[in-house]
């Protein structure tokens, strides 16, 4: 939540100004928030340009009273998806944008409303599912996007001058997360780190990743996907990273304890696609796959910890078995 309250007149002021200026002839209806989100606020309203149709758009704003920083830095979201304009990899255009004066005033950008449902298959209820074919269908379509995504070059759309995360970086991140957490939330996280930090793959090109991508983070339609959303940790890093956490939001271990939905492809299913899509090969995945288990382990880790100094009760129990699969893929 934000730390104050968005002056919501203030900001339909300056949106309505940006889209003005951005869209020749172009009105903005009254903005409705939107719930959820805790990085940033979103609101939808009605755009109407002369006598055409309204349509719908959408408006992300950083919170009040923050540093746009991080994934909260709206802005850094508008580029990447600016950038990505006419690439093949869809997600929504960003129609104008605002710098405000942040952080008494937050910056926001104005993006179009894209039709589509946004479901994780694995993480709905035992009473709910998708069909199997239209689970399967989406997924490889994801596989399909995921490698157009890969295949760019930064510096061709106007992104090389993002500096670029190791997996090294990557590593010790995750390590110092887990190293801030209390020991029965991390038990034998060390030894996993040992062996990740022996076995470092040589660097491979970097790409531009989405930091969580998935088909939640997607919205789509019937069998495919319509628009990749929700890029507030995006980078310039190892695409293997990217690709082994898809893969296990995918088809998580069985000792994980975690359902997977009927229709669910294959892992090597959906490498196949996501190569031939990037057209290029992909190898020591092994150690990527260990990563993000290593990864989703401190994660959350960090929300344990937070919850109990809360008073509340740590809502993860399966930080053990996530380590405990990172060391056995690291064993081959």
């Amino acid at each position: 939540m934000p730390v104050v309250p968005i002056d919501e007149q203030d900001l339909q002021r300056r949106a309505s100004a940006a889209v003005a200026a951005a869209v020749p002839g172009g009105v903005l209806g009254p903005l409705t928030r939107l719930q959820g989100g805790t990085s940033s606020i979103t609101y939808w309203a009605e755009l109407s340009v002369g006598s055409a149709p309204a349509s719908k758009v959408v408006a992300k704003v950083a919170p009040a009273g923050l540093a746009p920083t991080k994934n909260r830095d709206v802005l850094r979201q508008a580029r990447l998806q600016q950038a990505l304009r006419d690439t093949g990899v869809p997600c929504p255009a960003v129609v104008a944008e605002h710098e405000g004066t942040p952080p008494e005033i937050p910056p926001f950008y104005v993006m179009s409303f894209e039709d589509g449902d946004c479901v994780e298959p694995n993480s709905l209820p035992e009473d709910e599912s998708l069909p199997p074919g239209e689970v399967r269908a989406r997924e490889l379509d994801a596989a399909r996007v995921l490698g157009l995504l890969h295949a760019l070059d930064p510096v061709a759309v106007g992104l090389g001058d993002e500096p670029t995360v190791t997996p090294e970086q990557e590593l010790t991140r995750w390590t110092s997360s887990l190293a801030a957490c209390d020991e029965d939330f991390r038990p034998g996280y060390e030894e996993v780190r040992d062996r990740l930090e022996a076995a470092i793959p040589a660097r491979s090109e970097s790409s531009l990743i989405h930091g969580d991508f998935r088909l939640g983070n997607t919205l789509s339609k019937g069998t495919g996907v319509v628009s990749v959303i929700d890029w507030e940790i995006w980078a310039r890093s190892d695409p293997r990273v990217d690709l082994a956490w898809f893969l296990m939001m995918c088809n998580p271990d069985p000792e994980l304890g975690r359902r997977t939905s009927a229709g669910m492809p294959s892992d090597k299913e959906l490498l196949d696609v996501y190569q031939e899509s990037r057209g290029a090969t992909v190898e020591h995945m092994h150690w990527f796959d260990a990563l993000v288990r290593y990864k989703q382990a401190a994660i959350s880790a960090l929300i344990n910890r937070n919850a109990r100094r809360r008073g509340a009760p740590p809502p993860f129990t399966g930080t053990p078995a996530l380590l405990r699969s990172a060391s056995k893929l690291l064993s081959g």
